[in-house]
């Protein structure tokens, strides 16, 4: 699935050069769920744009399904992540002025998909996360872990081989956080996908087959849990 062989990233800061990430080699079987901790700063959220494509390494190369991506132009990285990829963040990105059906249905505008069908398919997403009778709703009409869950669908409905999830529990309080997890968990398991979760939160890491911990760039293997 995805092959990461000696990435490194370089931010200039006014005079000052950060190294977000230093030499970072990895390998994510397809499949797999993959929880990625590490202090704030440390290179977890620099990690995940390089998976998915929304950013390029300094160095190295990342590969996914062999297909490099830092060597693709922005116009196959685009069509890349539309049908390859979802992106799930803390801060749920929904359109406040779209309903929970119409903002899942947005992942599917790019890709030219007929308007029945996407309806067809957000609906059936936003079963899939439990929020079948709330696709009328408005996101400020619902509640933080609803809205997390909408935001889910909406990455789900691309029907993608891999979803990527930058601290989608953050915003949430202990339960929901334990009802979002429990959704990713059973997407992994019933639709095989790839998961690779960026977390602070131990307890959510602890939940993953797979741990890797990521600091001052540098990333290494957890025992598993």
């Amino acid at each position: 699935m995805y092959q990461i062989d000696d990435v490194t990233k370089t931010y200039q800061q006014g005079r000052r050069v950060v190294r977000a990430l230093r030499g970072v080699s990895l390998t994510i079987g397809a499949g797999e769920l993959v929880a990625v901790q590490g202090p704030t700063g440390g290179g977890k959220s620099t990690l995940l744009q390089m998976l998915g494509g929304l950013d390029r390494p300094t160095s190295g190369t990342v590969t996914l399904d062999g297909a490099d991506l830092a060597g693709m132009t922005d116009a196959q990285l685009t069509a890349a992540r539309a049908g390859t990829i979802g992106f799930v963040f803390q801060t749920f990105n929904l359109i406040p002025t779209l309903t929970a059906l119409e903002n899942v249905e947005t992942a599917l505008v790019p890709a030219k998909v007929a308007r029945q069908t996407r309806t067809s398919r957000a609906q059936a997403a936003l079963d899939a996360v439990g929020l079948g009778d709330r696709g009328d709703h408005l996101p400020g009409e619902l509640s933080g872990g609803q809205q997390q869950r909408v935001a889910i669908a909406r990455a789900l409905v691309k029907n993608p081989k891999v979803l990527l999830a930058d601290e989608p529990t953050g915003n949430l309080d202990e339960e929901t956080r334990d009802e979002i997890v429990d959704l990713i968990e059973g997407l992994w398991k019933d639709q095989g996908l790839t998961i690779v979760l960026v977390t602070h939160d131990s307890v959510v890491a602890r939940r993953a087959p797979r741990r890797l911990r990521i600091a001052k760039g540098t990333l290494k293997e957890l025992p598993s849990p």
